[in-house]
Formats: C-alpha cells, structure tokens, sequence
C-alpha cells in the first residue's frame, strides 16, 4: 500500500485528541474585534471539539496525525 498524502491546509486546522476526537479552533477570532463584546472573544480562545459527522472526513484529511 502506498503512503497516503496528508492534506497541509487539514493538518494546519485540525488535530487529534488522546482519545481520538478532532479538535479544532472556532471561528470569528481574526478581524473586526471591536464590536464584538470581551465575553464573546475570551471564548473564540478556546478550542472545540469536532462534531461525529464531520469527524470521518477530517480523519482520511490527516492519516497520520
């Protein structure tokens, strides 16, 4: 079998938890900051967890990550 090619802009986004999960950031956080409040910035920091329907398709993006 050959190697599978990760797809770069995935792997720059995504990442895999311990568990197997896909981890993302949110999006919102890059521009425009003034008019949005410092509750709602504090919360774009965060990273999220990848919803299961988009998890499969994310995963074959990232083999070996």
């Amino acid at each position: 079998m050959p190697k599978i090619k990760t797809h770069r802009g995935a792997a720059k986004r995504f990442s895999l938890t311990g568990s197997g999960r896909v981890k993302r950031s949110k999006a919102y956080a890059s521009h425009i900051l003034t008019s949005k409040t410092t509750k709602r910035k504090r919360n774009l920091r965060k990273s999220a967890i990848l919803d299961k329907s988009d998890e499969r398709a994310i995963k074959r993006l990232i083999p070996y990550k």
